[in-house]
């Protein structure tokens, strides 16, 4: 079986993220992927997120239309930061030998990578999909790579050229496609979906109407937004923060994968 790991706050989930995903499952043949909530995530522990709870619910209606999309509680409050080299080696414990796993993530996301924790055993762990953008290519997914697994200088005039059309495999047209592999890293492109939803105009239909909600996330999440008025400025208060804390507690205990 073919899974996929596809980690973020959606803070909510948007048609971006679920285009993505029917991108890749469709492209790479993925039987299953983990759309998983990060209760903290390492690189935005000083940004307010909109409550776990509801952000996990927004996932479970977004994904309950296609058997392949599981919102999974990998991710869930631990009281640390989400480090994902961590949040791998749990997922891969409760997979079959014979089960290949995938990090699905985008490109912005991606040039980072880096700096994340353990950037070198994380890349190992698993293959890595990254959704591309137009000015994105294969050159610049190495250049983001931890320097003790950047090609040389001499591999990365290869892959120029080759994706300028003159290698096997590679077209210029193409040049969002395709994958590389080196020792300790496989990444794989995937080209442009041209969805883009921004955070700015969710929170803007958030003040109107369930439709105007719709042109930017699946229809039951609008409505979700709507009856729990989330994204218009209110704050969750100290009391719910820790009714919120216990729920997942609770959450965790009852979950397979939590």
């Amino acid at each position: 079986m073919k899974v996929a790991f596809f980690g973020g706050t959606f803070d909510p989930v948007h048609r971006g993220h679920m285009a993505v995903a029917r991108a890749a499952a469709d492209k790479f043949g993925l039987d299953r992927i983990y759309f998983a909530p990060a209760d903290i995530p390492p690189h935005k522990q000083k940004r307010k997120l909109t409550d776990f709870q509801h952000r996990f619910a927004m996932l479970a209606l977004a994904t309950a239309d296609d058997k392949r999309f599981v919102p999974s509680l990998l991710d869930a409050y631990t009281g640390e930061p989400n480090y994902s080299i961590n949040t791998i080696r749990r997922l891969k414990s409760t997979l079959k030998k014979s089960d290949k796993l995938y990090f699905l993530i985008g490109m912005d996301a991606f040039k980072d990578i880096a700096t994340w924790r353990q950037p070198e055993e994380l890349l190992a762990e698993c293959e890595f999909i990254v959704a591309s953008r137009p000015g994105f290519s294969l050159t610049q997914v190495c250049a983001a790579l931890p320097q003790s697994l950047q090609p040389s200088a001499a591999m990365m005039r290869s892959l120029r050229w080759r994706q300028n059309g003159h290698g096997a495999g590679f077209h210029k047209a193409s040049a969002g496609d395709g994958h590389v592999s080196l020792p300790g890293v496989t990444v794989h492109l995937l080209p442009d979906v041209h969805e883009h939803v921004s955070s700015t105009q969710i929170r803007a239909a958030a003040r109107k109407s369930v439709k105007q909600l719709s042109r930017y996330v699946p229809a039951s999440v609008a409505e979700y937004i709507r009856k729990e008025r989330l994204y218009v400025g209110q704050s969750p208060s100290p009391q719910k923060e820790a009714i919120r804390r216990g729920k997942m507690l609770s959450l965790q205990r009852g979950s397979q994968h939590g």
